[in-house]
């Protein structure tokens, strides 16, 4: 029995074959002909790889010696490429079939097998203590070519590429492959590996380093981070670091990483370089929604307000029942996690019958934070407003509020943009006193649930609730934000937009009281096209005795944008018996 070792640190496997030398050839130089004789199982690989196949103005060389070469040549050829993908021993035959032709037959043999693998650890993490034992063994149950399998040399590249990531991931960030070997059995075809890991030292985080920054400030990044100096190194987190900066809108380009040097193991500087962003930019914009009608927008962004890194993001909407106009300067994060921003905003809007014009001003806190599975936003904010509340058929009023608002939203989505699995909560509460500048003591409960639940082959089944109740003597005095008007897309289809309120005079107003249910079923029947079934019901109202939810059902047409699922559905209101057309975007808010 012949046993051949072979290092294979990144190279190719490569077994020597002794064949019969072919049979003299013609003088005449001739154009090569070769006709392949072998197994689907080895047949692509030399189809794609093997140049006497693969050369079309190849041609018979006229000397015997040069005809000798070429013979061998295309055996070896054969050799290598069938030990990449475990086959040893193969059997290589070139025959001449006529003048002009030739054939290569090619049986490949018995692929050989995985018999065992040995991988051992050396530096840091070969030391003693249960946790880097645990580690140890961790790695070497999560080895990817294991005994059993067939040997091919892809499989046994990528199962060192993995463990060596896996070791180099966390602590040890200049880990490298010291020695392997596949010791191979080209008679019994198996084959043996071995594999040593040096972890090198563990590192630990120093202090960032940036580079590429011109206009920005020079903390910019800093502010953004929760990177620790003295921390162990981790690859994830610095990749977590990376993704938060590419969505920050000064940058255009984010790359993070640590020179893997073991002399500076101790404290590793984080090198960030960064590409800045243009700072200004000027936008416009048109749509349509069934709830508003057509919209037209221009808006106007600075990311770099006064030199400050401060994002300043504002805009003049024009849609056919409401126009509003809007700024908001977003400073960068504190080293808490939070974020302020300061806004002012004006609307008016003309909803059955009435009209509001409202203006505000207000400063906000918020923190995002990931979790296991999805993310928490919280938001804090003060805000002053003053509304001019017309009724068709009614009075003239105004009113003001100076008041405090919370919400905290968990998203637990597979894909923010198009869910399949998981749910969205969001609570809200908020509120006002006379005792600090508001008409009237008032405060306002809301929550909201969807749930996305996969059903048979990429179908989706949404269920969704909406709850809300104002606290209040009376909705006398309480801006139209704290009340509740429902219908419309996205809450009862059915029915016209916020047509479902308290009646009075000619118009629809807030009540204190709001109740919405909703089952949808989703089937995909191509990749981006879908349809739709589903019914609503809900109702706002200003008193629980007369509180009656309105039903809405019908069908609707899906098509996933690069926005997410666009939705075009028609809808029954059955308590006003009438068709509506509804047009949204369905996506988890």
């Amino acid at each position: 029995m012949t046993v051949r070792r072979v290092r294979a640190s990144g190279a190719r496997v490569f077994v020597a074959l002794c064949l019969a030398v072919v049979p003299p050839l013609a003088a005449a130089q001739q154009p090569l002909r070769v006709q392949l004789d072998a197994p689907e199982s080895a047949r692509p690989l030399l189809e794609r790889h093997l140049r006497i196949l693969n050369r079309s103005d190849q041609t018979l060389p006229a000397e015997r010696a040069d005809r000798i070469a070429l013979a061998r040549r295309a055996r070896r050829e054969v050799a290598e490429l069938l030990a990449t993908e475990g086959y040893f021993s193969p059997e290589v035959r070139l025959d001449r079939e006529d003048e002009d032709d030739w054939k290569l037959t090619v049986v490949p043999g018995t692929p050989a097998k995985v018999v065992a693998v040995d991988v051992q650890f050396a530096g840091a993490l070969a030391g003693e203590g249960e946790a880097l034992a645990a580690r140890r063994a961790q790695h070497r149950n999560a080895w990817s070519l294991a005994a059993g399998q067939v040997f091919r040399q892809s499989a046994w590249d990528d199962a060192k590429r993995r463990l060596l990531d896996e070791v180099a991931s966390r602590d040890y960030a200049a880990a490298r492959i010291a020695d392997s070997r596949a010791e191979v059995d080209p008679d019994a075809a198996t084959v043996r590996l071995a594999v040593t890991v040096d972890s090198g030292p563990p590192f630990f985080l120093g202090p960032i380093e940036v580079s590429g920054l011109k206009s920005l400030p020079a903390n910019l990044v800093e502010r953004f981070s929760r990177l620790q100096p003295g921390r162990p190194f981790n690859q994830d987190e610095l990749l977590a670091l990376q993704g938060t900066l590419q969505n920050v809108p000064q940058f255009a380009s984010v790359v993070v990483d640590v020179e893997r040097d073991p002399a500076l193991a101790a404290a590793v500087p984080v090198r960030v370089q960064v590409s800045e962003a243009r700072s200004r930019q000027l936008g416009f914009g048109a749509g349509y929604s069934s709830n508003t009608g057509f919209r037209g927008e221009i808006s106007w962004r600075d990311v770099n307000l006064f030199g400050r890194g401060w994002e300043l993001v504002s805009a003049l909407r024009v849609e056919q029942l409401r126009q509003s106009l809007f700024a908001d300067v977003f400073l960068p994060p504190a080293a808490a996690g939070h974020r302020d921003s300061v806004g002012a905003a004006a609307e008016r809007s003309s909803v059955e019958g009435l009209t509001l014009t409202t203006q505000a001003v207000g400063v906000a806190r918020t923190n995002a934070r990931a979790t296991a599975g999805g993310t928490i936003d919280t938001r804090l904010a003060l805000r002053m407003q003053q509304e001019e509340r017309k009724l068709d058929g009614g009075d003239t009023t105004r009113r003001k509020a100076l008041t405090l608002n919370w919400s905290w939203t968990r998203r637990m989505v597979d894909d923010t943009l198009d869910p399949r699995r998981g749910d969205v909560l969001q609570l809200e509460i908020g509120g006002g006193s006379r005792a600090l500048l508001s008409d009237q003591n008032f405060m306002r409960l809301y929550g909201r649930y969807v749930r996305y639940v996969p059903a048979a082959g990429r179908d989706v089944l949404i269920l969704r609730a909406e709850a809300g109740t104002t606290l209040a003597k009376s909705r006398d005095g309480v801006p139209q934000d704290f009340l509740f008007r429902t219908g419309g897309t996205q809450t009862v289809r059915g029915y016209a937009y916020q047509s479902l309120g308290v009646q009075e005079a000619d118009a629809i107003v807030g009540g204190r009281y709001l109740a919405v249910a909703s089952a949808e079923y989703v089937h995909w029947f191509r990749p981006q096209w879908g349809a739709a079934a589903f019914i609503d019901a809900g109702d706002a109202a200003d008193d629980r005795d007369i509180f009656e939810l309105k039903k809405g059902y019908g069908v609707g047409a899906r098509w996933k944008s690069p926005a997410g699922p666009l939705a075009l559905d028609l809808a029954w209101g059955q308590a006003e018996r009438r068709m509506r057309l509804h047009l949204g975007i369905a996506i988890a808010f």
